[in-house]
């Protein structure tokens, strides 16, 4: 099925059905025919004469030529990720979801560009825009993630380039996205979103205004925490300017890793339902704590942001943090050591569940943390990557470490 055929099915089909076209599986019924695109392994890709290799249009999507233009497996994953986008016209891949935001903003940005990015993205975004960036000519400038008239305030006559984040991965704040999109196109700024946390099943980024949207394939869509990629989805001006710039840079993913990544995105939405089910179950929970002064889900009725998501979104992710009343970092420390269903580790989307510190306040640069409307005590929090397992037993799991919390001495 063509991206273009797999736009107005529903989520779960679209997932099963996206990238598997006749000529990458062959036709069914046919002797050979299979369900998923084969492991095309091939750097050099041979021609029968010197007059096919003079002929061959060798810089088309879906045609061969040498190994670092890809194969079908590259190319199945590419045409499944941009028939869950709608409005792109095509998806390059990239060794990481740090590469996707690296290749994307070295293709828009150029020496003396100014580059506003919401104070809510991650860490490698921001180190990004302190050395590579920088080093290349280009100025960035942070801005309030909550707040559409800092951001129109920020705008300067070089500003080129707008990196979002929503929700932000560590402070959960959410971007009113379709806002900054429509001032950025009066501005004539490119419009890039991070938008893993929700991926294009929970968030139609295109449709809401936004020109590039990029996902780290890592997280919801392998699945399966044992492979890396990153993805950026484009209409087709951008779709076209992102491939050359990758090719010019040399940029390619394994063929093995883009089968792991075709497997994990057949089950994406199933996996998708039911961690956001057991977030938004474990969210209520903790918000009932006596320990816990913050719960920063925007899933979660009553939160900041919420509003925002259930106007725009469609669904949402196993994701969220929380953060102690008062506290020290050595309690919260014996809190995550008391956990024995969640492992401690970086990254997040796959089956099984992690819990990280959260300290932000030394990666914002236009606003505070914790806000100016917290108690500054409730500054110590946690991040939780909910997993496949059951709700009931991550709560019991949750339980053990908020009362290793408030055993351990003031």
């Amino acid at each position: 099925m063509s991206a273009n055929d797999s736009r107005n099915l529903g989520p779960g089909t679209r997932v099963t059905a996206a990238g598997r076209r006749d000529e990458w599986t062959g036709t069914p019924g046919h002797p050979g025919a299979v369900v998923s695109p084969p492991v095309w392994r091939a750097s050099t890709h041979l021609y029968p004469d010197m007059a096919a290799m003079r002929a061959y249009p060798a810089n088309e999507d879906g045609n061969f030529f040498y190994g670092r233009r890809g194969s079908p497996t590259q190319w199945a994953l590419a045409d499944a990720l941009t028939g869950l986008e709608p409005g792109a016209a095509g998806t390059v891949l990239y060794p990481s979801g740090v590469a996707a935001i690296a290749g994307v903003l070295l293709t828009v940005l150029r020496p003396g560009d100014v580059l506003l990015m919401t104070d809510n993205a991650y860490e490698p975004s921001r180190a990004m825009a302190r050395g590579v960036l920088r080093d290349f000519g280009v100025e960035t400038r942070w801005f309030d993630p909550a707040d559409p008239a800092a951001f129109a305030a920020a705008i300067c006559p070089r500003t080129r380039c707008v990196l979002l984040e929503n929700p932000g991965s560590l402070t959960m704040e959410l971007v009113d996205v379709p806002h900054l999109a429509q001032i950025a196109r009066e501005h004539t700024i490119v419009s890039v979103l991070d938008n893993t946390w929700a991926s294009s099943l929970g968030f139609a980024a295109l449709r809401h205004g936004i020109d590039i949207a990029v996902m780290s394939l890592t997280k919801h869509v392998g699945g399966h925490s044992d492979a890396m990629m990153g993805s950026a989805s484009a209409g087709a001006d951008w779709y076209r300017k992102l491939r050359l710039r990758a090719q010019g840079l040399g940029i390619v993913v394994s063929p093995d890793d883009a089968a792991l990544m075709l497997r994990g995105l057949r089950t994406m939405d199933l996996r998708l339902q039911r961690t956001t089910a057991s977030a938004l179950a474990l969210a209520q929970w903790l918000a009932a704590q006596p320990q816990v002064a913050q719960v920063l889900c925007p899933m979660l009725p009553g939160t900041p942001g919420h509003a925002i998501w259930r106007r725009d979104f469609t669904g949402g992710c196993g994701l969220f943090s929380f953060v102690f009343r008062g506290g020290t970092s050595a309690a919260r420390d014996a809190a995550i050591d008391a956990l024995s269903l969640f492992g401690i580790g970086f990254s997040w989307g796959g089956f099984e569940s992690l819990a990280t510190p959260v300290d932000p306040a030394a990666m914002r640069s236009a606003t505070p943390w914790p806000p100016a409307q917290w108690d500054p005590a409730d500054r110590f929090g946690v991040r939780l990557a909910i997993g496949l397992e059951d709700a009931a037993d991550l709560i019991g799991d949750l339980g053990a470490g908020l009362r290793a919390w408030s055993e351990w001495p003031a």
